[in-house]
């Protein structure tokens, strides 16, 4: 039997702009990404979100990001690693909070955006975001992009770290994201996301977008709840996921 976790980014309404169908995904994964203020979300969306991942018995993650609610976190940032470090304790505080307030034991962290593919190549910004996530609880598991410099670090400095992979997500040769704004990065046939996703998991393997064959480790996989086919989708993979013998659990190992 396989074992994989599935994770969605979370709680990124704002105010009254909303985004996501938070109540409908939640119960369909086992990890939640809670945005922290600086990408997405507010307080009321915070507790809101938390409330509702306890409910269906899912983890709760924070979801740090940049600075940067005009351009939802996806603009790289010309940051030290020092700066990046205080923003990611920053925000481990507010999620904090709110799981605390709940009863309600944070699982993981995992950056967003921009922060996290810069992190995925930057070595040195990698180790500011798992020196945050170390003196803070260092028993939270760092949930980073498979072979990529945040996983490394992870290990590195001795926390636990969970390899994820994109379901919809085009890849390099190396093992990157492909940029949003290259042709191709998206994967929109939702049935070949989902092939490529079990192959990612029973095979350990990816097909680059230059056609090329490249390894990859899915620890986690994530599946984006903002799209407007986001929750067939989460179905459609778990539906899939049942045929093929993989069993949904979370990242600490409970089912």
């Amino acid at each position: 039997m396989y074992r994989v976790d599935l994770n969605s980014d979370l709680g990124e309404s704002f105010g009254r702009y909303n985004l996501g169908m938070d109540d409908k995904v939640i119960p369909l994964i086992s990890s939640a990404n809670v945005a922290c203020g600086y990408h997405a979300s507010d307080p009321v969306v915070m507790e809101k979100t938390v409330a509702l991942a306890k409910k269906a018995g899912v983890r709760v993650g924070a979801h740090p990001g940049f600075p940067d609610l005009m351009g939802f976190g996806r603009r790289n940032l010309n940051v030290t690693p020092g700066e990046a470090k205080a923003y990611v304790l920053y925000q481990l505080g507010a999620l904090y909070g709110f799981c605390k307030a709940r009863g309600v034991q944070m699982q993981h962290v995992k950056p967003h955006g921009a922060l996290y593919n810069m992190a995925a190549k930057d070595y040195e910004l990698a180790k500011a975001v798992c020196e945050a996530v170390k003196e803070f609880d260092r028993d939270l598991i760092v949930l980073a992009l498979s072979g990529g410099q945040l996983a490394k670090a992870a290990m590195d400095m001795g926390l636990s770290a969970a390899q994820e992979v994109f379901a919809d997500r085009a890849y390099e040769e190396d093992g990157t994201l492909v940029d949003r704004r290259k042709e191709g990065a998206m994967i929109t046939d939702e049935d070949e996301a989902i092939r490529r996703v079990v192959r990612m998991v029973k095979e350990k393997k990816v097909r680059a977008i230059t056609g090329k064959d490249i390894p990859i480790e899915a620890d986690s996989v994530c599946v984006h709840g903002d799209g407007v086919k986001a929750l067939a989708f989460v179905e459609k993979i778990r539906e899939a996921f049942l045929k093929e013998g993989i069993a949904v659990c979370a990242l600490d190992g409970r089912d």
